[in-house]
């Protein structure tokens, strides 16, 4: 069979590829896209989206139970498992389709089957109706990850679930264990926590969402346990003894072991690159525990060969597999890129309450010799917060008390996740404090607590 030939092969149609490819093409290149399951990727069909889906169901009804705190009556509510995760799922399927569309609105062939490295310029793709061959200058690869088994805890769809699992459960977790406590295993324990499952959560380091600010994750814990969820630090699971209708933990603190008895077993230890059968080492790529290594712009040292999104490395965050299959597109068609910061670029979990950072905790602004300036406001000190009901929350702002820079900002609350971009975009345009003072922020909106907090850091906070 003749090759076709193109001025682009982006491999994987997450938000990583899917993105460059149409970047690509609108600057004129000509761009296959080589996908082995749908369109979209883990984000649209299994993570980002569908989590968001059944998160928002869960906040509905944590608010129908709140109906009194408004002036409302609710009486007898309730919710349908079912009918949740059809939503969620309708919501994935509409998503992933809008995603075809606009891979045919922009003219890139899009190649079903699984991609293989051939030789320099050289894509093998197993198709359904046998092998095409594929040739390019240029090749993206965009293969994203998967999540992280750990021996002993594997998942296996009956009582031990992976996120894949938890989004179509095929039962409903009444008394459930959560292993990790980063974005994934949060958001999953605070959905089923809402619904009424006895949840615990287990992390092996010494506080929960660990890569958050410290102030911030004790904060976030307190609302958890608040809650009503259990949450174990420093804690290992060990063991999982599994049952026909549960699961017996064995969990290690420092040497004392203990068991635990649940129906439902979430495992969310991290995840790994999909680097295999790709022709990777054939094609002389480097790869480090199990992600491709690049240079800032993507390049991963093979000529014309570029890794993008989580197949490239932390953070794993879809925003920034997207931001890099743009720069990369741009690179290859010959204009200027800009490289991903990765110190502004925003992680968001969308728990309840919501957490949403960039930069530099304060605990790491320090360790860099930083002679730094802190500021704090309270939600409970916004008027919006109050009149939302919402009053549970903090924005913290870290700045250089040299040069007024905003190294890092963090929040806890309502909606935060919506809000962090302001902070985002005053990173990218190198704000300063005095820039950050001057702006006017509508009246009344949980947005001026990032211009208080702003203020806090220099002693001028009005309101608290």
């Amino acid at each position: 069979m003749a090759s076709k030939s193109y001025d682009m092969i982006v491999i994987g149609a997450g938000p990583g590829g899917y993105v460059s490819a149409i970047r690509g093409a609108q600057l004129g290149l000509k761009v296959a896209i080589v996908e082995r399951e749908h369109l979209g990727g883990i984000c649209l069909n299994w993570g980002c989206i569908p989590t968001k889906a059944l998160l928002r169901s869960a906040e509905v009804f944590h608010l129908m139970e709140r109906a009194k705190d408004f002036g409302l009556s609710a009486e007898k509510f309730g919710y349908d498992l079912d009918a949740v995760v059809k939503r969620s799922r309708g919501v994935a399927q509409q998503l992933a389709s809008g995603v075809g569309h606009l891979l045919k609105k922009n003219k890139v062939d899009v190649v079903m089957g699984t991609a293989k490295l051939a030789g320099k310029g050289k894509v093998s793709v197993k198709t359904d109706k046998g092998t095409e061959e594929l040739t390019a200058k240029n090749i993206v690869l965009a293969t994203g990850a998967r999540a992280r088994n750990l021996p002993g805890l594997e998942a296996d769809g009956k009582r031990v679930w992976s996120y894949k699992h938890a989004l179509n459960p095929p039962h409903e977790p009444k008394k459930l264990l959560v292993i990790g406590s980063g974005a994934i295993g949060i958001e999953f324990a605070s959905f089923f926590n809402t619904l009424g499952a006895e949840t615990t959560v287990v992390e092996v380091m010494d506080r929960v969402l660990p890569v958050e600010d410290e102030e911030i994750s004790k904060f976030a814990k307190k609302q958890f346990e608040k809650q009503g969820m259990t949450i174990r630090e420093k804690t290992t699971v060990t063991k999982l003894d599994r049952k026909a209708d549960k699961v017996i933990a064995t969990l290690d603190k420092g040497g004392k072991t203990e068991t635990l008895e649940v129906d439902t077993v979430i495992s969310a230890v991290g995840i790994v690159g999909n680097v295999e059968d790709l022709g990777l080492e054939e094609a002389g790529v480097k790869v480090d525990r199990t992600h491709v290594v690049t240079d800032e712009y993507c390049r991963t040292g093979v000529d014309g060969l570029y890794a993008i999104g989580d197949i490239a490395g932390a953070p794993w965050l879809a925003h920034k597999a997207s931001h890099e299959g743009v720069m990369v597109a741009e690179l290859i068609a010959g204009k200027h890129a800009h490289p991903v910061k990765p110190g502004s670029i925003a992680g968001c979990t969308y728990c309840q309450p919501q957490v949403a950072s960039v930069g530099m905790t304060e605990a790491k602004a320090k360790e860099a010799g930083y002679d730094i300036k802190v500021g704090r406001f309270p939600f409970i000190g916004n008027g919006k917060a109050i009149a939302l009901g919402e009053s549970e929350g903090l924005v913290k702002t870290v700045f250089d008390a040299k040069t007024g820079e905003l190294l890092g900002a963090h929040m806890v609350g309502a909606e935060v996740t919506e809000l962090i971009q302001g902070y985002v975009v005053g990173r990218q345009l190198e704000t300063t404090e005095e820039d950050l003072m001057n702006t006017v922020f509508p009246h009344p909106t949980l947005s001026e607590m990032m211009h208080e907090s702003v203020l806090d850091a220099y002693g001028r906070a009005i309101h608290f």
